[in-house]
């Protein structure tokens, strides 16, 4: 007996906190988030004709020259296994990726001055957004193949770049999905959209 009663208040406090940290805990932040941030609760997805093609957090893979180009990845958009490439600056296979796409860029925009996010893949290889200066790069190639002014895409991309915080924190940046899908809005690629994506996190655009 004198045990159990010098054990009683450990098991009473052991249960009032499984119930506390456990349970209420969990419930009520759960709850708060899905009643004050439903969308950044929930993934942040976003859909395409009421089929969910990815989330404005992840990064993928857009090929076709009527949608925006994202930065690389170095693990091929796989959510499963985000990372980096983990080469130095001076590894030669580095320095050779970044120059091959440099030059592929080159050769499409007509310049030489390419922003480096577009030849360099981000700490996690699943980064979503561009800067402004990448997506306006890219304007001339994106309004031409869809029959679009390039002024028209131009505005597009000021409308959809986020500034930085209080005007200090951070870079302004823009969505790449977002802009596609903004772009499918305003004139849809005849016979196929963006469609949803595969379980890596990419698909075939």
């Amino acid at each position: 007996m004198q045990m159990l009663s010098q054990m009683r208040p450990a098991l009473v406090l052991l249960a009032v906190m499984t119930v506390l940290t456990g349970f209420a805990y969990p419930l009520t932040i759960t709850g708060a988030a899905q009643a004050l941030f439903p969308n950044q609760a929930n993934g942040s997805l976003l859909a395409q004709g009421g089929t969910v093609i990815g989330s404005a957090l992840l990064g993928q893979s857009f090929a076709r020259p009527e949608y925006f180009h994202g930065r690389p990845s170095a693990v091929g958009y796989d959510a499963a296994s985000s990372g980096a490439t983990n080469l130095a600056p001076t590894s030669k296979a580095l320095v050779e990726a970044v120059a091959s796409r440099t030059r592929a860029m080159a050769a499409e925009s007509g310049t030489v001055r390419i922003p480096v996010d577009l030849v360099t893949s981000s700490g996690s290889g699943l980064d979503p957004d561009i800067s402004p200066e990448s997506a306006y790069l890219q304007v001339r190639r994106i309004a031409t193949a869809r029959g679009l002014a390039n002024a028209d895409v131009h505005r597009l991309v000021d409308r959809l770049a986020q500034r930085p915080l209080f005007g200090i924190f951070g870079a302004p940046a823009v969505n790449v999905l977002g802009l596609n899908l903004a772009l499918d809005e305003k004139a849809p690629v005849t016979g196929k959209g963006m469609g949803p994506t595969n379980g890596a996190g990419t698909d075939q655009r």
